[in-house]
């Protein structure tokens, strides 16, 4: 069987199984770029917005600071600054850390996962502040403490609420993975480009990955959907 695509695809003039196999290189650091960015960034996230909820300005104020500026600025201006900037800095060639920044994909990373925490930072922030007051009184009179109440009551009622925005989070950051190919990166954007240089068909190239783009964010979005049926099956109605 896989004879028989090989050779239907060799008659193409354009998707033969070498340029399959490019765009299948491109999804797959697509997928990796856009997973590390969206864990860690998660990750760093909870405690910037446990921080951000601190009525202590010199907790509450840095990550203000943080937000507001990876949030007011493009992505790409980001990704340019920690790509082509961190190789300026003095002495960096010489030192441990320039294999790991004349790698492309570590300086995308560290933009992609900056930006997407400052912006699910602002998700949970706005769902931990919307826990209904009574939910917090009934822990603490049942003798929480203020970290036993965080834990067990406003982060898990926060996760729920603030799943719709951090679908849309993850869409967005799905989508702009594409302009990690601007620092030569061969992720599926990449790749469609070196199919346009090498065959000058842009609207083969570039509809074939929006296609796959197109088919990523239906997954993502009916894995959210089957996420939030779950998570708020305690708020459909009851069946008489």
């Amino acid at each position: 069987m896989l004879d028989s695509i090989y050779a239907l695809l060799d008659q193409n003039q354009i998707f033969t199984s070498t340029t399959i196999l490019h765009y299948w290189d491109g999804l797959v650091v697509t997928v990796q770029l856009v997973f590390l960015s969206l864990v860690l960034g998660l990750i760093l996230s909870v405690p910037l917005a446990v921080a951000r909820t601190s009525k202590n300005p010199w907790i509450n104020r840095p990550v203000w600071v943080y937000v507001y500026i990876f949030r007011g600025t493009p992505l790409l201006i980001q990704l340019y600054l920690i790509y082509y900037g961190v190789a300026t800095i003095e002495g960096i060639q010489q030192s441990m850390f320039w294999a790991v920044v004349e790698d492309a994909f570590y300086p995308c990373l560290l933009a992609f996962v900056l930006n997407t925490a400052a912006y699910t930072t602002e998700i949970l922030r706005g769902a931990m502040v919307a826990t209904p007051a009574g939910e917090i009184e009934a822990g603490k009179a049942y003798g929480m403490s203020r970290f036993t109440i965080l834990r067990r009551i406003i982060l898990p009622s926060a996760f729920r609420r603030a799943l719709p925005a951090y679908s849309n989070e993850v869409i967005f950051m799905l989508h702009a993975s594409s302009i990690a190919s601007v620092v030569t990166i061969i992720d599926l954007t990449g790749a469609a480009r070196d199919i346009y240089a090498r065959f000058y068909a842009p609207f083969d190239a570039f509809l074939f990955v929006a296609a796959i783009y197109l088919c990523l964010t239906f997954t993502i979005v009916y894995g959210f959907k089957r996420l939030e049926h779950r998570w708020h099956r305690h708020l459909r109605p009851l069946e008489s």
